[in-house]
């Protein structure tokens, strides 16, 4: 029965190691076309998005107008949401190109520095935010993914965890003026 015991424990525990691994920026580096944020967030970006919790209920909707300008290898994307419960938030990003499809950048509401590795038509970007003292001051993880459909079409996908655990998903559409 022991012995038992100990596989049944060690095809859980490979299960859900398994679990863990997801995809990799790199699965994407064939796709086009090849998302260069530099390229894409220069000018103005309109996005139109969705945060659901983990049941799938949407909570709130926003639009979001980015206005992002690059000088170098320096961007920064000024971003301005207007949400369905009528608050208003705005974030400023300072993001950096560095070599090998890697981007770092920082915001005022991210704790630390975020982080990105870009292969093909994907991004996929992983911080920590800071959530508003209204919705509870927590910090939480957010894992970040952008797929560039055409040269005006990005779509976004961004789940947050906490504590290892989902409770949100975000979803957003881009598209350039």
């Amino acid at each position: 029965m022991k012995r038992v015991m100990q596989w049944i424990a060690a095809v859980l525990l490979a299960a859900g190691l398994a679990g863990c691994a997801g995809v990799k920026p790199e699965a994407y580096s064939s796709q086009t076309p090849v998302l260069d944020l530099a390229r894409y967030f220069t000018g103005t970006i309109d996005g139109w998005g969705m945060v659901q919790d983990r049941s799938g209920t949407v909570l709130r909707r926003f639009h979001v107008v980015i206005e992002a300008r690059w000088d170098g290898d320096t961007g920064i994307l000024d971003e301005s949401f207007d949400w369905s419960d009528g608050r208003k938030e705005k974030r400023v990003w300072t993001v950096r190109k560095g070599a090998g499809g890697r981007y770092t950048g920082t915001a005022g509401d991210v704790v630390g520095e975020a982080a990105g590795v870009a292969a093909g038509n994907a991004l996929q970007w992983v911080y920590v935010l800071k959530l508003p003292e209204d919705q509870g001051g927590w910090q939480v993880d957010v894992d970040d993914w952008m797929y560039l459909v055409d040269e005006a079409t990005l779509l976004n996908r961004s789940t947050i965890n906490k504590f290892g655990i989902r409770f949100a998903d975000i979803t957003i559409g881009f598209r350039k003026r």
